[in-house]
């Protein structure tokens, strides 16, 4: 079954094959009218899409599975290859989409002892309607921007996670997402919520192989952190460069909370991105560390939001960008404490490494503080590789493409810090590959 172009007809037989409740089919409807009557971004990268030639919908009749056994052969190697398998060993649950459906799920049976829900988006509308209706596109609205619009169009796949009131999970949740179909579209959506006095990591990664035809991802993610809760949301996309990354991604926080976002963006053509906390509860707190890396042909548009709307709220947005071989990795972030985020605190460092001449690198920073017991920092700094610092180790009997590459690894050290163990060097690797 594939599904090409976008209209009213097409959105309607996705519904259709997932059987979806009439209050799913309208909100699909409604996004169309949003997507139809909203520009493209006026800000960031340019690029054409035919939204006419993208693959909307593509599945070759595989249902979710929670043994590997049961997975196609074709698709069990290609995932074999590409280390899933071997990292389950190291989470408390996994899921992978395979273009546009989830076909394999698993979870720990000690946390649905714990009533821990984590499942596909479209399992989760049909079994947990409650919890769907409540949070669903609440703080991510389907007319905020025209790809938040076509995601809510043509959303598949993608998870609904709920970790229920004091419940800490030990390890991470994974999802892994696959594009490997030419001109194919992904538009998966996950729904988090961590109710109060709970904890949560959740790790996703991304890869596609590369074709000449342009694909597209255009996701939308809603974290929901209760009160004096924890969410982790760790990410490292390595796209193909054939791949238009556009993503929304929004947590709201409430008193007490902590939402940190560690966000690595290594492929794609043109990624746009920017992680956003709104802490509206007293004494919350978000955190994002981003790391973007753009070689020949990519533009990395990436960054972060900070909304500070409840008192003694605390934000930092750490924002690393390598630019080589005439890449673009640019900085647009946003920090507004609002009048009633009293006695609240800001922190934005952007450090931004430009390997040649052929290289850019561009920060658009808005800083906006709406009261005066508020604080507000700023420190930027861009920079070359040191000559004194390569003569140094290459004095010290390192080559000179090594050296480079212990500059470059410290110079993001502050972002694999935060990565757990496997995929800190998962990351070292897609590093050197790119570098």
């Amino acid at each position: 079954m594939e599904i090409v172009g976008l209209n009213k007809d097409n959105i309607l037989k996705i519904s259709e094959i997932k059987q979806e409740d009439d209050w799913v089919k309208e909100y699909r409807l409604k996004s169309f009218n949003n997507f139809c009557n909203l520009d493209m971004p006026s800000f960031g990268p340019k690029f054409d899409i035919d939204f006419d030639k993208i693959i909307y919908y593509k599945n070759d009749g595989s249902s979710i599975e929670n043994n590997w056994d049961n997975i196609k052969k074709d698709i069990k190697c290609e995932l074999q290859c590409l280390g899933v398998m071997e990292s389950e060993k190291h989470l408390d649950g996994m899921g992978v989409q395979y273009e546009s459906e989830v076909i394999y799920h698993n979870m720990l049976d000690e946390l649905k002892d714990k009533n821990v829900i984590f499942t596909s988006i479209e399992e989760g509308i049909k079994k947990y309607p409650d919890i769907v209706k409540k949070y669903f596109g609440k703080i991510v609205s389907n007319n905020e921007n025209k790809f938040a619009a076509l995601n809510g169009s043509v959303f598949s796949g993608g998870s609904l996670i709920y970790i229920p009131p004091n419940t800490k999970l030990d390890r991470p949740l994974q999802n892994y997402f696959r594009i490997a179909s030419r001109g194919m579209g992904q538009f998966e959506r996950t729904l988090i919520i961590v109710d109060d006095n709970s904890e949560l990591h959740y790790v996703e990664g991304c890869t596609a192989p590369t074709y000449t035809d342009s694909s597209l991802h255009a996701a939308v993610v809603e974290i929901y952190v209760g009160k004096n809760s924890k969410c982790r949301y760790s990410t490292v996309q390595n796209w193909a460069h054939n791949v238009l990354n556009l993503v929304t991604k929004r947590a709201l926080v409430d008193e007490g909370g902590v939402m940190e976002w560690i966000d690595g963006n290594i492929g794609s053509r043109v990624t746009m991105k920017y992680p956003c906390c709104v802490l509206k509860g007293d004494y919350s707190s978000g955190t994002c560390i981003t790391i973007s890396v753009a070689s020949d042909g990519q533009q990395q548009d990436s960054g972060a939001r900070m909304i500070h709307i409840g008192k003694h709220t605390k934000s930092n947005i750490i924002s690393k960008s390598i630019a080589r071989n005439g890449g673009d990795a640019s900085y647009r972030g946003k920090v507004d404490i609002k009048p009633s985020a009293l006695h609240s605190e800001a922190l934005v460092k952007c450090d931004t490494l430009i390997m040649d001449k052929d290289s850019k690198s561009d920060a658009y920073p808005t800083n906006i503080v709406e009261n005066t017991s508020s604080n507000l920092e700023h420190e930027a700094t861009v920079s070359k590789i040191s000559e004194d610092k390569l003569f140094y180790l290459m004095s010290r009997g390192i080559e000179k493409e090594k050296a480079i590459e212990l500059i470059l690894l410290g110079f993001i050290e502050r972002f694999r810090e935060e990565l757990p163990m496997e995929y800190a060097v998962e990351l070292n690797q897609l590093l050197k590959n790119n570098l």
